[in-house]
C-alpha cells in the first residue's frame, strides 16, 4: 500500500471511532517564548506538550522560501530541522501537512502581493514565467520527496497548496484569477508532482476560507475528484464567540455536504483565534464548532516567538489563561494527541 493510501485508511479509522486529530502550526521549532536552538537536533518541545504533557497528533509546516532556494522559510524556519522534526513526529506515529506560501511569481512581491490579475495567467503553460514556475515546482518537489524513514519509505504528507482561494488575499485568490485558470494551477501543480515526479505520498487537500463561503462556491474552483483526496475548510474567530461558533459549524456542513457528494474526506484545515482571548475557549467555543462533525483533523496556526509579534498565537502555553481549558479540551475521548 502506498504512504498515501495508509495514511487515508489510518485517517478514515479515525473518523469511524469518532476521532479529531489535533494539529499545530511549527510546533516543535518555536513557542510563544522560546525557539529552538540552530544546531538542535532533538525535537521533543512544543507550547502543547508544556500545556497538556502530549504533542500534537498532526504537525503543520510550510513551503514558502523553498521557491527560491532560501535556507529558511516565510517563518524563519531552517529546512532541514523542519524536516528533521518531521520525520520524527512521523516517528512518534503523527501526521504532517503542508501548505505553500510561494512569492508572487510576476511581480516579485512576496504571497499577500494581490495586485495584479496576472500572475496565474504568467506561469500557466505559454506565460511568460511558466517556466521559472516550473523550476519552483521542481525544488518543491525536491523538498517533499526527501521526507523519508531511515529505511527509506516515504512518509505521507497532507498536501495543501492553493489554499483560501475563496478570499483575496493571496495572488490565486478570488477575483485574481478565473474559475479555469485555478482549476488549470491547481492541475498543473498535481501533474507534476505526481505524474512527472511520482510523488505518490502526497494526500492533497482542497481548502477554501469560510468568510463568504456558500454551497454555491465552495466547489466553484475545485478541480475534480480524480485530484483531490480531502476538503476542508480554513476559518479564524474575528467575531463573538457565538458567531464563531454558529458560523463554523455552518460551514462545516457546508464541507460535510460537499465532502460526503464527492466520497472525500472532511478536516478543519485551519482555525483558531488570535491571541486566545477566552479562558474557555477550547470547550465552550472550538469543541461546540466541531462536535457531531466527522472531521478528520484540526490545524492551529502558531504561536510567535518574535517580540513585535507576542499577540500572534493561536494555541496556549504555560501560563496562559486558557491552558487549563485545553487541558479539559485535550482530555476529551474524541481528540487525538501523541
Amino acid at each position: 500500500m502506498k504512504s498515501a493510501e495508509a495514511l487515508m485508511t489510518r485517517l478514515g479509522g479515525n473518523i469511524a471511532k469518532g476521532k479529531i486529530m489535533f494539529g499545530h502550526q511549527d510546533t516543535y521549532l518555536y513557542g510563544h517564548s522560546w525557539k529552538i536552538e540552530a544546531d538542535a537536533t532533538v525535537f521533543d518541545r512544543s507550547d502543547i506538550h508544556d500545556v497538556a504533557g502530549r504533542h500534537p497528533a498532526l504537525y503543520g509546516l510550510d513551503l514558502g522560501g523553498i521557491e527560491l532556494d532560501s535556507p529558511l522559510n516565510i517563518d524563519r524556519n531552517d529546512f532541514r530541522q523542519m524536516r528533521d522534526s518531521a520525520i520524527a513526529h512521523h516517528k512518534r506515529g503523527g501526521m504532517i501537512t503542508f501548505s505553500w506560501h510561494p512569492r508572487n511569481p510576476l511581480t516579485g512581491g512576496d504571497t499577500w502581493d494581490n495586485h495584479s490579475t496576472e500572475a496565474v495567467a504568467s506561469i500557466l503553460p505559454g506565460g511568460e514565467k511558466h517556466e521559472m514556475f516550473m523550476g519552483w515546482l521542481s525544488k518543491a518537489a525536491d523538498y517533499l520527496g526527501s521526507f523519508k524513514t531511515e529505511d527509506g519509505e516515504m512518509i505521507p504528507i497532507i498536501f495543501r497548496p492553493w489554499h483560501e482561494h475563496t478570499r483575496d488575499w493571496f495572488w490565486w485568490g478570488h477575483g485574481l484569477c478565473t474559475i479555469e485558470q485555478y482549476v488549470a494551477l491547481w492541475k498543473m501543480t498535481h501533474d507534476y508532482m505526481t505524474q512527472v515526479r511520482g510523488l505518490d505520498h502526497l494526500v492533497w487537500s482542497y481548502s477554501p476560507d469560510a468568510g463568504g463561503l456558500t454551497d454555491d462556491n465552495f466547489g466553484e474552483k475545485y478541480p475534480g475528484d480524480e485530484y483531490v483526496d480531502m476538503v476542508g475548510i480554513d476559518f479564524y474567530q474575528f467575531t463573538s464567540n457565538e458567531e464563531y461558533v454558529e458560523r463554523t459549524r455552518h460551514c462545516l456542513a457546508l464541507t460535510e455536504a460537499f465532502a460526503r457528494e464527492h466520497g472525500k474526506m472532511m478536516a478543519f484545515t485551519e482555525a483558531g483565534g488570535e491571541g486566545v482571548k477566552h479562558e474557555r475557549w477550547w470547550t465552550e467555543v472550538l469543541w461546540p464548532a466541531m462536535k457531531g462533525f466527522p472531521v478528520s483533523y484540526v490545524l492551529l496556526w502558531r504561536n510567535a516567538c518574535d517580540e513585535s509579534m507576542q499577540h500572534h498565537f493561536y494555541a496556549p502555553y504555560p501560563g496562559h489563561g486558557s491552558a487549563e481549558d485545553f487541558k479539559a479540551f485535550a482530555a476529551l475521548d474524541q481528540m487525538m494527541f501523541i
